[in-house]
């Protein structure tokens, strides 16, 4: 049986390397630093340009308030898309 779309999106999703900015643990252990967890590749992207890496630290910043808090989620922004929306005839 062939995969859907939804099965092969959720593949590649789980197939990228993901992890911090700084490349440490980000909650467990005495090395955590709290940052955000994202894809490898985002993460160098944001990282080339000013406005990138601002973003980044803002989003570390929220992920750590959130984690003092006893959350494990923070809304940082980062993983906000454009909403496609299909126009009403």
């Amino acid at each position: 049986m062939a995969k859907t779309a939804r099965q092969k999106s959720l593949k590649r999703w789980g197939d990228q390397d993901w992890q911090t900015p700084s490349g440490k643990p980000s909650t467990q252990g005495p090395k955590a630093k709290g940052e955000v967890y994202q894809p490898k590749a985002k993460i160098q992207k944001l990282k080339k340009t000013p406005a990138g890496r601002a973003k980044l630290a803002a989003a570390n910043k929220k992920k750590r308030e959130a984690t003092k808090k006893g959350k494990q989620h923070a809304k940082h922004g980062l993983n906000k898309k454009k909403s496609v929306q299909k126009k009403k005839k």
